[in-house]
């Protein structure tokens, strides 16, 4: 890596704190979570960029009635380099979660505290950390006054935490950003080492299961069809599939199978001496790539089926979320440069691995792009007294530009 650009981002602890305050100072909250998006922090963050000399900077906003604004914010950002054929990407978004439970925190969620190195506050990690850290990547360049070697595209999207309609996929949908030779990083996950680099998830399928029987009074349980014990019976022949059908493993992955789990559950009467004739709740299906979304819905349906024949109901699927995704390989260019330079500068040697939940990386993955997901991370993501360390930006800061050089 250039001296020159290790040294300014050694020395950007300011300029980290100054940003990462700025960030957690506005909410950027999407409408499900009762914000108003991430507008105000992109005009925030490009004015930012612009005064620090990061100029050349294109939105590509979606359109969304629910806020104000009526745009869900989209921004790329360019460091210009000799070689524009095989571009470095960082991508981070822009959206946070809601603070939760206020009483938990021990300092205000929404002002960034700076305790023995390490920032506090809501999105300071998830996912201010990789997006600043790229900008000290990129504005160590800048500074500089040094060409890298790769252009540096700096993509800040919109509405990851719930779905990624108006953030990447709106991208892929109405733009050709993207080329095969280029090296994409997703900062949006990793581990307390650095050793992790994700390459593939598990495919995902989030199904609302609604069974409807017949409401009677509990003393005369015959004359009706508890729709709640032919749901918790569905419930638990759900989860068994993990056992008698998807029986494949893959290392990897942690675990190292497929996962099936009744989750969120509706209330259903409001006493105790009725039998519900109506009961709803949800499963997480955590899928390994090689059994297709579309063999599991029909493994599902086949247990729906015997179940509205032994209990006398009938039982609706509502698909929530269906992603597949393919994996990154292992060799490829991104991942092999990714463990260079995490050896460079954090010494450690890196692997590739597997994870069970979702990313903005399956979007690309989709369309034959490769991409990792990695970050030297606290692991605090959504938690109370969120954190990330100040280190840990510097550290990252210094891997994507030795990417760049």
């Amino acid at each position: 890596m250039n001296k020159q650009v290790s040294s300014w981002i050694e020395n950007s602890v300011d300029q980290i704190i100054e940003l990462e305050s700025l960030l957690t100072s506005i909410p950027a909250l999407a409408p499900e979570s009762g914000g108003q998006g991430e507008l105000d922090k992109a005009v925030a963050l490009e004015k930012w960029l612009r005064g620090n000399g990061i100029t050349d900077i294109v939105r590509m906003d979606a359109k969304d009635p629910r806020v104000a604004s009526g745009i869900r914010p989209n921004m790329v950002a360019t460091i210009q380099g000799k070689d524009d054929k095989s571009r470095l990407w960082i991508m981070a978004h822009l959206d946070v979660v809601p603070e939760g439970d206020r009483s938990m925190w021990k300092t205000d969620p929404w002002k960034v505290v700076v305790k023995d190195g390490t920032l506090y506050g809501r999105g300071v990690e998830d996912n201010q950390q990789g997006l600043v850290s790229a900008v000290m990547a990129g504005l160590a360049f800048v500074k500089r006054g040094i060409v890298p070697e790769k252009t540096i595209k700096l993509l800040f999207v919109a509405d990851e935490e719930v779905g990624s309609k108006f953030g990447i996929q709106h991208i892929i949908e109405n733009y050709s950003l993207f080329n095969k030779d280029d090296l994409i990083m997703i900062p949006d996950g990793g581990s307390v080492d650095a050793t992790e680099i994700e390459v593939a998830e598990k495919n995902i399928c989030w199904l609302k299961v609604m069974t409807k029987g017949k409401q009677t009074h509990a003393a005369m349980p015959d004359k009706g069809a508890n729709a709640f014990l032919a749901a918790s019976d569905l419930a638990v022949r759900l989860h068994a599939l993990e056992k008698t059908v998807f029986t494949g493993r893959d290392k990897l992955f942690e675990p190292d199978r497929t996962t099936i789990n009744p989750t969120k559950k509706e209330a259903n009467v409001p006493n105790v001496n009725t039998i519900p004739g109506d009961d709803v709740f949800c499963v997480d299906m955590r899928i390994l790539p090689q059994y297709p979304v579309s063999m599991a819905l029909v493994e599902v349906r086949k247990q729906c089926a015997a179940i509205e024949a032994e209990y006398g109901v009938k039982i609706e699927l509502e698909i929530l979320q269906a992603n597949e995704s393919k994996a990154t390989p292992a060799d490829a260019p991104v991942v092999l440069k990714l463990k260079k330079a995490i050896r460079e500068v954090y010494g450690v040697d890196a692997k590739a691995i597997g994870i069970g939940g979702g990313t903005v990386g399956a979007y690309l993955r989709q369309i034959g792009i490769d991409c990792v997901v990695w970050s030297k991370m606290n692991e605090t993501a959504h938690q109370p007294n969120e954190s990330a360390s100040i280190a840990n930006t510097i550290g990252d800061a210094k891997v994507f530009a030795s990417l760049a050089c």
